[in-house]
C-alpha cells in the first residue's frame, strides 16, 4: 500500500444556476492575456447540450483517453509510441477553433468616434480577435446557454445519441440543468501519458497535473489524450495550458477562484487518500459499469490505524491526515455515496465529482399536480420516469441508472425528512430506513449539502506556517509572457500581497495577511484596501518625536539623516534610498569582522536577525 494525497473537488448541481461567475473570475485571473482568448479553465454548461468544445465527448472522433487492449491492459485511445511519433508534426484528432469558437471583439471606436449629426445609428460590428477581420458570430463558449438553439444542435449530442428516440423527443420539455466543468486532475490522466516531451506531470504531493512551460515542445498530443479536452494551446507562447487548481491558493489553504466566487456556494474542496498501487488495477476494471466502485475501492479510509501509519510513513503531515478526516470529498463520495464521477468510461479516474441534479424530477413532479416534496411521490417517480435518469447515468455512471437513481433516491429522502423537521413535525425514521441511512445520517448529510459554512465546504490544509510567507512569491507554472505568473503590483496595492495576487482574492485572506505574524507586507504600514476597521495604527506617519523615540538606542533600528520635511526618509523605505544607514549592531569597543573583532552569533530567529551594514550591500 502506497499512500498519496489528493486535492478534490465535488459540485452538487442542484445548487448551480448558470451565472457563470466561475467562468468569469477565472478568465480574469488565469486566461486574460493575448494568446488564450478562446481558453476557459472554467466553463459551465447546458445540459443537454454539445458541450465545449462541441461534442467533446464523442471519444470515436477525438480519441482521447483510455482503453484496453485485447489482453485486457490500458492503453491511450489516442495510439502508441509509433502513431505517436508518425503524427508528431501533425496531429490530426484535434478540435479546431470552429469547435471551439473564433474569439471577437467588437469595433468599439466606431461608436465613440461616430458624428453627432450621423444620419445612421454607429454599429460596432464583430471582429475576430485572431485575424482582425470582420466575422459573422456562429459559436460560443456558452452557446448552449438556456437551450439556446437546441432544437437544431439537439442531434449532435453525443450523450442524446446513446438514448431512445422518446428522450430525443421530450427532453427539452423534461428538464435542463448547469454543468460547470474544471479540469479533472485524474488520478490515471491520460494526458500526462501522451505528452512526448514529459512535459505535463502530476504533483505528488497533492495530485494537481500541471504543465511545465520550459519542458513543453507545442506537440500538442495532451489535447487529443484529455478526454474532457481541458488542456488548451496557446498559439502566442507555443505551449500547453491547463486548468491549475489554483494551486498557488491551494497551498496557502485557500480555495480556488471558481469556488471561491461561486454563487450558489455548490463547490466542495478537500483532501482524501488514495493507494497508489490500485490505481492501475481500478482504471482496467473490464466492466465499465463496474468502475465506479473500483475507483471508490482506491480511496483509503483515513480513520484507519493502518493507513495513518502507512501516510506517516510516506511523509504525509499530521495536518493533512487530519485534513482528510475532516474532508467534505470523503464524506460525500464514501460516507453519503451521493457523489459521482464525469465519465468514468475514460478509465481516467476523474477527482472532480458531482451530485446529480434531483430538481428535474421534482419540477416534474409538481408539474403534473402531486407534491414535489412527498417522499412516497418523489421514489415513485424516481423509479419510473426514465427521462432524465438515463441522461445523467450516460453522463456519471457509463450508462448504469442504477447508482444515480440511489442517489436520487437519497436525496429526495433528505428533502422530505427534512421538510417535515423544518415544519416543526415528528420526522420519520422510515423514510431514512427507505434508503438505507439513519436519520442522523440524513441530518448530517443536510447541513453538509444545504447550510454548510465556509469552513465546512473548504478543508485545505495549508503548507507550514513557517513558509506561508514564501509561498506567495512562489513562480507560477504559467510563468510566460504575460502569464498571470509574471508578477507585478495586484490590484490591492503594494500592501497586499508583493508579486503574485492569485492567492489573495478574498477579504477574509487580506485581513488575515495584514494580522498575521507571517504577513509579506511592508511593516508599519496598513493598506486601505484592507484594513479591518479596527484602530488607527499605520494609517498615518508617526509624529517627529514618536519618531526620534523609536528611532534613539534600538539595536536594528533606523537613523534618519535629513529630517522629514527635508526629504528624510522611514524604516520601510530603506530599500530605496542609500542615505539611510543602520545601527551598528556590534558591541562597543568591537570593530566588528572586517576589523578583525568578533562575528555576531546571537540569536537569529525572526524579528532578531543581525541587519545588514551598508558596506555588506
Amino acid at each position: 500500500m502506497k499512500v498519496m494525497a489528493q486535492m478534490s473537488m465535488v459540485m452538487n448541481l442542484d445548487k448551480c444556476i448558470g451565472c457563470h461567475t466561475c467562468s468569469v473570475t477565472c478568465k480574469q485571473a488565469w486566461t486574460n492575456r493575448t494568446g488564450t482568448e478562446y481558453v476557459w479553465f472554467n466553463n459551465v454548461e447546458t445540459r443537454p447540450g454539445l458541450g465545449y468544445p462541441r461534442t467533446y465527448e464523442d471519444q470515436d472522433v477525438w480519441q482521447g483517453g483510455w482503453t484496453l487492449n485485447r489482453r485486457g491492459k490500458l492503453k491511450l485511445k489516442s495510439g502508441g509510441r509509433a502513431k505517436k511519433l508518425a503524427t508528431i508534426f501533425s496531429n490530426p484528432k484535434m478540435p479546431t477553433i470552429y469547435d471551439y469558437y473564433e474569439p471577437w471583439t467588437y469595433e468599439y471606436d466606431m461608436l465613440l468616434s461616430a458624428p453627432a449629426d450621423s444620419k445612421h445609428t454607429p454599429v460596432a460590428r464583430p471582429k475576430s480577435l485572431l485575424t482582425g477581420q470582420d466575422m459573422n458570430i456562429e459559436w460560443s463558449a456558452n452557446w448552449d446557454d438556456m437551450l439556446g438553439g437546441s432544437t437544431e444542435t439537439m442531434a449532435d449530442d453525443p450523450v442524446l445519441k446513446k438514448m431512445n428516440t422518446q428522450v430525443k423527443a421530450e427532453f427539452e420539455e423534461t428538464f435542463m440543468f448547469y454543468l460547470p466543468r474544471i479540469c479533472e486532475h485524474c488520478l490515471n490522466p491520460s494526458c500526462v501519458a501522451a505528452c512526448p516531451s514529459g512535459a505535463m506531470y502530476k504533483r505528488t504531493e497533492d495530485g494537481v497535473v500541471l504543465v511545465d512551460q520550459d519542458q513543453c515542445r507545442g506537440w500538442r498530443m495532451c489535447v487529443t489524450g484529455c478526454p474532457y479536452k481541458k488542456v488548451y494551446f496557446n498559439h502566442q507562447t507555443g505551449k500547453a495550458e491547463k486548468c491549475t487548481m489554483c494551486y498557488p491558493r491551494i497551498e496557502a489553504g485557500l480555495p480556488t477562484v471558481c469556488a471561491e466566487t461561486c454563487v450558489g456556494r455548490l463547490r466542495y474542496i478537500g483532501l482524501v487518500l488514495y493507494d497508489a498501487d490500485k490505481v492501475g488495477e481500478a482504471a482496467a476494471t473490464p466492466d465499465e459499469h463496474d468502475l465506479l466502485d473500483a475507483q471508490r475501492g482506491v480511496f483509503l479510509d483515513p480513520f484507519d490505524p493502518e493507513v495513518i501509519e502507512a501516510a506517516r510513513a510516506e511523509g504525509i503531515p499530521a495536518d493533512w491526515i487530519e485534513a482528510a478526516q475532516n474532508s467534505p470529498i470523503w464524506k460525500l463520495i464514501t460516507d453519503y455515496e451521493v457523489a459521482l464521477p464525469l465519465h468514468p468510461e475514460y478509465r481516467t479516474l476523474p477527482m472532480v465529482w458531482y451530485i446529480p441534479p434531483l430538481s428535474p424530477v421534482v419540477d416534474v413532479v409538481t408539474a403534473s399536480g402531486n407534491d414535489g416534496e412527498d417522499a412516497k411521490t418523489l421514489l415513485t417517480a424516481l423509479s419510473t420516469m426514465r427521462i432524465p435518469l438515463e441522461y445523467l447515468a450516460e453522463l456519471f455512471t457509463a450508462g448504469d441508472p442504477a447508482p444515480v437513481e440511489r442517489v436520487l433516491r437519497r436525496l429526495a429522502a433528505m428533502r422530505s425528512y427534512m421538510r417535515d423537521i423544518n415544519l416543526g413535525q415528528d420526522p420519520q425514521e422510515e423514510i431514512a430506513a427507505a434508503v438505507g441511512m439513519t436519520g442522523a445520517e440524513i441530518e448530517e448529510m443536510y447541513h453538509l449539502l444545504a447550510i454548510a459554512k465556509y469552513e465546512d465546504r473548504y478543508v485545505i490544509p495549508a503548507t507550514h506556517a513557517e513558509i506561508a510567507a514564501e509561498l506567495e512569491d512562489m513562480a507560477c507554472s504559467l510563468d510566460v509572457h504575460g502569464g498571470p505568473g509574471m508578477g507585478g503590483m495586484g490590484p490591492f496595492g503594494t500592501g497586499s500581497g508583493g508579486e503574485v495576487p492569485a492567492s489573495v482574492e478574498n477579504f477574509h485572506a487580506l485581513k488575515d495577511r495584514q494580522t498575521s505574524p507571517y504577513t509579506p507586507s511592508t511593516p508599519g504600514r496598513t493598506n486601505l484596501l484592507n484594513w479591518d476597521g479596527r484602530g488607527s495604527s499605520g494609517l498615518f506617519p508617526p509624529a517627529a518625536d514618536e519618531r526620534d523615540d523609536e528611532t534613539s538606542g534600538k539595536a536594528g533600528t533606523v537613523t534618519v539623516d535629513a529630517a522629514p520635511a527635508e526629504g528624510g526618509v522611514f524604516s520601510d523605505d530603506i530599500d530605496d534610498n542609500p542615505a539611510v544607514s543602520k545601527v551598528d549592531p556590534y558591541p562597543a569597543g568591537d570593530p566588528g569582522p572586517e576589523a578583525g573583532g568578533t562575528t555576531r552569533t546571537g540569536d537569529h530567529s525572526p524579528g532578531n536577525e543581525p541587519p545588514v551594514r551598508d558596506e555588506d550591500r
